[in-house]
This record gives structure tokens, C-alpha cells and sequence, in this order.
């Protein structure tokens, strides 16, 4: 009997040191679960005030952000992109952790949670919202972030119909905003020019013809029309897209034979090279040039 109850207790004390142990990692992991999410709530703190210096020190020097459809970012194109995002109108970002998993190292963790952004765009406010895993590591005591996932969960094709023009940042990229337009919701409007007939319709794809930049736009014809010797101040870059175009080169209007163009056909136009032509059938080409868009009767001087 003696003998049973020394067993037992020799049995009870020598788990004692485990069961601790065990109590100490847990308590460990608790204490480094609960630093994570203060260090993610003086992000989010830090993004809401547009600290840059703050938000970008955040993250690890071979941090890395993977963003939906859209390359990876490095160093200096974190600052960059969170310094785009910023500018942009009336921009506002939140995120919730719904768990933070301590790795038994005690020096890693991962985070996973729901985000949701908006912005006022062109035509409005734009929203966007998803799912994100978050890789922390722990370098001398702080812990930062070593990777950064957004997956948006927003359907691209609502977004893409719903709007004349659709812009989705680049959260974090360091890339210029992706713009697209769906041809249904262009708007045409006329394009009147002083010695052209009436009749030319015009729409804005990207940028702004009347000023400097880039710009893409389509012109549109209605079938047999005409258009006089000119030339532009810029090169042009034209695709036809529909009907039949036609385009003489020259000094004067009966220099150069004329050329007929079909749908996918493409014209590089050098800047100041006079130009006349027309469509048959109702036409639609599409400009890609550098602004401002300019139309000079004649030949240049």
C-alpha cells in the first residue's frame, strides 16, 4: 500500500515540470497574440491618419505584398503605393483579424481577417472588399509584418458593368491605377471642327485629349463621310474597329493613293504629317496619342 501511494507520487510530481511547461508555451503564445494585434491596431490607426513614415514602418525590409491581379511589391513600392492609395479622394480602409495563430517558435504568426476600402472615382464612389492573410515575424522584440495578402472578393464584372469607368487602385504596388471602360457605356459626343462636315462622333477612353499626357479616344463615321487635308501637332496612333477607313498621305489631298483599312488594321501617323480620308460604312477607330489633341487645316507650314 505504502509502495502504491509513493508510485503515485512520484508519478504526480514528475509530470509537474511538463504540465508547466505546457502552461508557459500557452501563456507565451496568448502574450505574443495579444502584441500582434496591438501592432495591427497601430497600423490601422497609423493608415487612418495617412502616416506614411509609420505605415511603412510597419513592415519588414524583405516584406512582401501580393495584391489581387497584380504583381508582388517590394520595398520601396509598399511606400509608394500606400502613398498613391492616400491621394486618392476621399480613400478610406479598414480591416478586422478574425484569428492570429502563434507558431511554437514563438517568432512567427499568422493573421487572417476581412477588409473593406472606398474611394470617390470619376463616376463616383468605388468599394471594394475581401478576405487577407497577414505573415508576422519577430525581429529584436517588435514584431512586423514579412508578408501581406489581399484576395478582394468583389466581383470584377459587377464593378465593370455597373460604371461608365471603373478604377481599382493598386493597393500597395507602386503601379499606376488600372482604368477600364465596358463599350456599352461610353458617351459619345459630337465633334465639331471648323472646314469638317458634321457628323463625327467622339468618345474619351483615358485621359484628356485637350491636355497634355496620354490619351485614347474613338472617332466614329457615319457611312461616305469625308474629312479634309489636316495634320495634328502629335503623332497618332489609330486602330480601326469597325467599317472600312480610308487614309491618303500627302502634302495636298491628291498626293498619296488612297489606303483602305479593315477592322483590326492599324496606322502610325507621324506628328505633322498631313493626312484626308473617310469611311465607308459607319466606322469607328480608335486614337492613341500624346495631348493636346489638335486638328490644323491644310498642310504645315
Amino acid at each position: 500500500m505504502l509502495y502504491r501511494t509513493w508510485m503515485c507520487s512520484l508519478l504526480i510530481t514528475a509530470g509537474l515540470p511538463v504540465t508547466a511547461f505546457a502552461q508557459s508555451i500557452a501563456g507565451n503564445r496568448q502574450n505574443e497574440e495579444r502584441a500582434i494585434r496591438s501592432a495591427d491596431a497601430s497600423l490601422l490607426s497609423a493608415v487612418g491618419a495617412h502616416d506614411i513614415n509609420k505605415v511603412v514602418a510597419a513592415y519588414a525590409p524583405e516584406a512582401v505584398f501580393m495584391n489581387s491581379n497584380a504583381p508582388a511589391a517590394t520595398g520601396a513600392e509598399i511606400r509608394k503605393g500606400w502613398s498613391d492609395l492616400f491621394a486618392l479622394p476621399g480613400e478610406t480602409v479598414t480591416w478586422t483579424p478574425t484569428r492570429v495563430d502563434v507558431a511554437a517558435s514563438g517568432d512567427m504568426a499568422s493573421e487572417i481577417g476581412t477588409y473593406q476600402m472606398s474611394y470617390t472615382g470619376p463616376n463616383g464612389k468605388v468599394t471594394d472588399g475581401g478576405n487577407f492573410v497577414t505573415v508576422w515575424r519577430k525581429y529584436a522584440g517588435q514584431w512586423k509584418i514579412l508578408t501581406d495578402a489581399d484576395i478582394s472578393s468583389t466581383p470584377m464584372n459587377a464593378t465593370m458593368s455597373s460604371a461608365t469607368v471603373s478604377r481599382v487602385p493598386s493597393e500597395m504596388l507602386g503601379t499606376a491605377d488600372m482604368e477600364a471602360r465596358t463599350a456599352s457605356a461610353l458617351t459619345w459626343t459630337n465633334l465639331e471642327v471648323p472646314g469638317f462636315t458634321s457628323g463625327t462622333k467622339m468618345a474619351v477612353l483615358h485621359g484628356d485629349p485637350s491636355k497634355a499626357g496620354e490619351y485614347v479616344m474613338r472617332l466614329q463615321f457615319p457611312d461616305g463621310y469625308e474629312f479634309p487635308l489636316h495634320w495634328h501637332p502629335s503623332a497618332e496612333q489609330i486602330t480601326v474597329i469597325s467599317g472600312t477607313f480610308h487614309l491618303a498621305m500627302g502634302s495636298t489631298s491628291g498626293q498619296g493613293a488612297p489606303q483602305t483599312y479593315a477592322p483590326g488594321d492599324f496606322v502610325y501617323i507621324p506628328s505633322r504629317m498631313a493626312h484626308a480620308g473617310g469611311a465607308k460604312g459607319v466606322t469607328v477607330v480608335q486614337l492613341h496619342g500624346t495631348g493636346p489633341f489638335a486638328i490644323n487645316l491644310g498642310s504645315p507650314k
